[in-house]
């Protein structure tokens, strides 16, 4: 296979299990590309080295691409010359998800790639041209950025005839942190805390991402119990945002009943979570060598009780959703993303998954405890509101017998050991399945412990362009549902 010979030449990278990184030239850069998509890969990052020369920036001009490949990823690197002007062939007709990542990196670090598309996505003091649809009884319908209540800021410009939408473009970027300078003024050693933030509801995945590449540069396995309530952290993680999805999702097609349940039950899990990590959120928990604390015997078995509570309600709770007749009937059909159109745009996670996508880290590259404890992948084919539904409510049950093996066959040992600071110039990744889907962290060690580089990348990157695809023919009424099925990160792309 044409992908083969890239991957026999590929170096290994430290962190995450089966990585490695290749460097390319630039016809080298498209044919990789190319033949990664042949062979049914995705791209799944793309970044760019800083193009200043800082005390610690990188202070060679480059740009990368991670690849999601059958069972394993590719990082691949094209060095550019010292020429600002240069410009990198771009990878849209390839990997339409290149676009967005392309225009974050010319923002962010300065190269430009060759596709057409050069709108900024982050420098919101330049216009923005909608891309607009012209024809008889076509008009548009601006929303936001800001939007009521707690909602992130994002602006999604429709383009309709009557109530039937034709077009959804998204303008994001409202919450440009500088996340990625950040990292830099960091020791490496505490970088973890900020990748925790880039994203807040999926603080255990970027955490643990960012520890896994950081102990793989540094060459410390962590202890096995480490790893073991590092999943526990993660599942836990999955499944309070999947009850809170689900009462989310029933409350927008007006039956309260179920966001009230849902949100009781997920306040039951954040309750047991506090009493077993003495946090109801859990920022700050995976740290470099393990977690911050442990879990005795008592508070392991209380901790499996709650879950396995909450888990059987659930099972309730799903056969009133299905046998409910207004609720079906909203969640059937509505947002429809189909396996082909889902396979193009290279969707990730739970989203590509209820759409015939079956990729999941925890499957596909398992590290422990997942070596041990097999995952079994939910996967729908629907593609609709309702498949994601369903998605959930088999992750939820899935986490649950997960939660429950874990936490009754916890090993013995150590839950931290201390990590040494990695050699300047030192490159990992860290690769995690996150409850939306697989979370990225490129990291590379600068001088004296510091940071010369760290890439933080959200799933949401893949999963906001095929929001657009899924709400076409749909009535505008309906976006708050198909929008809330999707639940894209805002604050994860932009960083």
């Amino acid at each position: 296979m044409p992908l083969r010979r890239w991957w026999d030449r590929a170096r290994p990278v430290t962190g995450a299990p089966h990585v490695r990184g290749l460097g390319v030239g630039a016809e080298d850069w498209l044919q990789v590309a190319r033949d990664v998509a042949a062979a049914g890969g995705v791209l799944h990052a793309l970044w760019a080295n800083c193009a200043s020369t800082g005390e610690h920036c990188v202070d060679e001009r480059a740009v990368y691409a991670a690849y999601l490949t059958d069972r394993s990823v590719l990082i691949v690197e094209f060095t550019l010359s010292a020429d600002a002007t240069q410009i990198y062939p771009g990878l849209e007709d390839i990997f339409p998800a290149a676009a967005r990542m392309q225009r974050a990196a010319h923002d962010l670090s300065g190269p430009r790639s060759s596709d057409p598309d050069a709108r900024p996505w982050l420098n919101h003091d330049r216009p923005y041209e909608f891309v607009r649809v012209d024809g008889e009884g076509v008009h548009e319908i601006a929303v936001g950025p800001v939007h009521a209540g707690t909602i992130e800021p994002g602006h999604f410009r429709f383009s309709v005839v009557g109530e039937k939408v034709l077009k959804l473009e998204e303008h994001l970027g409202y919450t440009h942190k500088g996340l990625e300078q950040r990292f830099t003024a960091l020791p490496i050693l505490q970088g973890h805390r900020l990748a925790a933030r880039v994203s807040g509801d999926s603080a255990v995945a970027y955490s643990w991402a960012y520890c896994q590449a950081l102990e793989g540069m540094s060459g410390r396995a962590i202890p096995p119990r480490a790893a073991w309530l590092r999943a526990v952290c993660l599942e836990l993680e999955r499944l309070a945002n999947h009850l809170g999805d689900l009462g989310a999702l029933g409350n927008d097609v007006g039956f309260a009943f179920g966001l009230t349940q849902f949100s009781r039950l997920k306040e039951d899990l954040l309750r047991a979570t506090a009493a077993a990590f003495g946090r109801r959120y859990l920022f700050d928990i995976v740290v470099p060598g393990g977690v911050a604390s442990d879990l005795s015997a008592e508070a392991a078995r209380a901790l499996a009780d709650a879950v396995r509570a909450v888990c059987a309600e659930t099972v309730e709770l799903r056969d009133i959703y299905d046998e409910h007749e207004g609720v079906r009937d909203r969640f059937t059909d509505a947002g429809r993303l189909e396996p082909e159109r889902a396979a193009r745009l290279g969707v990730v996670g739970l989203v590509g998954r209820a759409s015939g996508q079956a990729r999941d880290v925890r499957v596909d590259m398992p590290d422990l405890p997942y070596t041990e404890i097999p995952v079994a992948m939910v996967v729908q084919d629907g593609g609709d509101v309702a498949s994601r539904v369903a998605v959930r409510f088999g992750e939820v049950q899935e986490s649950g017998r997960l939660l429950t093996r874990l936490l009754s066959g916890l090993p013995d040992g150590m839950h931290a050991e201390q990590v040494g600071v990695p050699a300047d110039g030192a490159f990992g990744v860290g690769l995690i399945e996150g409850w939306r889907g697989p979370v990225l962290v490129a990291l590379q060690a600068g001088p004296s412990g510091s940071i010369r580089r760290c890439h933080p990348h959200d799933p949401s990157w893949q999963n906001w362009p095929a929001l657009e695809h899924a709400i076409m023919g749909n009535i505008v009424p309906d976006f708050p549902l198909i929008n809330k099925s999707f639940n894209l990160s805002y604050s994860g792309v932009d960083l």
